[in-house]
């Protein structure tokens, strides 16, 4: 299993983009796997990926994830083939339909038939992102004839944030994996991971990548560390999406879900991941210090 961390999601001081490079040169000499960047409503985190793929020379860059709604898809797809590019085939497009409070609250979009809007833009987007001239026509989108070609083009492999079953069926058939957040283990074992297989599998596919995001926190005070979570983190439990992954599991908020406590038990949450097929842990760091931001840090690094 990849170890990776998940960045992007504060509009603070860390999330300037001169904090963001250097953490990702950080990350990169650290050994981690990947870098996932949240697409919230700071810094557009394909345009600074295509910058942190220009400062760094191995590690895997993600999005974690972009919504869809407000970009065409030849858009999105001529932005990641760029990124990908500039970082020499190091980038994975995470892609997903965001929430109906923002897409049609706050955006204006209509938020109806969302699993159809994923369908139809993938069938644009995924030939597009591999080399290919598309043309497509839909309720949502239609494309005639369309090709991208850029200089050091390399294909770009796609994630779809998928929780529910019809979602899962298409990031198995027509993407590459998911990825998840506020969704438990036990969750990830018997719901998530064999469905989006199975969808996969079927359409002749290898299984999928697994992506899973966890609140991860080293301290000897855990339940100290769960109340700055659910602070942090309130929102999500609010969420319909993740709302029904948390009763899925059986907690009552994001903090239930958290990785907190000492090494021993860190240790066991991140062995449970890898004995279940997680292929990819997206670690948020929700630390009240630095100290123990960068304590947590260090020791997901000594388990790559």
């Amino acid at each position: 299993m990849r170890i990776g961390l998940m960045i992007g999601a504060t509009d603070g001081p860390g999330g300037t983009i001169e904090a963001i490079v250097k953490q990702a040169q950080n990350a990169e000499a650290s050994g981690f796997d990947n870098l996932w960047m949240a697409n919230i409503f700071g810094l557009d985190a394909i345009s600074t990926l295509a910058i942190v793929g220009q400062s760094t020379n191995k590690i895997g860059l993600a999005t974690a994830v972009t919504p869809t709604y407000p970009r065409h898809p030849t858009a999105i797809a001529q932005q990641a083939l760029t990124t990908g590019a500039a970082s020499g085939g190091r980038f994975k497009l995470g892609i997903g339909l965001s929430h109906q409070i923002v897409i049609e609250g706050m955006l204006g979009f209509s938020y109806d038939k969302p699993a159809r809007h994923m369908r139809e833009y993938l069938s644009v987007l995924a030939p597009l992102l591999n080399g290919e001239t598309t043309t497509f026509a839909g309720e949502h989108y239609n494309v005639n004839n369309v090709t991208l070609s850029l200089p050091g083009q390399q294909p770009v492999p796609i994630l779809v944030a998928a929780l529910g079953p019809v979602m899962l069926k298409i990031a198995g058939q027509m993407a590459d994996g998911t990825i998840t957040w506020m969704t438990g283990p036990n969750t990830l074992e018997n719901y998530i991971i064999p469905t989006i297989n199975q969808s996969a599998n079927n359409a002749g596919k290898p299984d999928a990548t697994i992506a899973a995001g966890f609140p991860v926190v080293l301290t000897n005070d855990p339940d100290g560390a769960r109340e700055v979570i659910a602070k942090e983190l309130q929102i999500y439990g609010m969420l319909p999406s993740y709302r029904s992954m948390l009763d899925k599991e059986g907690l009552e908020g994001p903090a239930d879900l958290a990785f907190a406590g000492d090494e021993a038990e860190l240790r066991k949450k991140i062995q449970t991941l890898r004995d279940i097929g997680v292929t990819d842990l997206c670690a948020s760091i929700v630390a009240s210090d630095t100290e123990t931001h960068d304590r947590t840090r260090d020791f997901l690094a000594s388990e790559l």
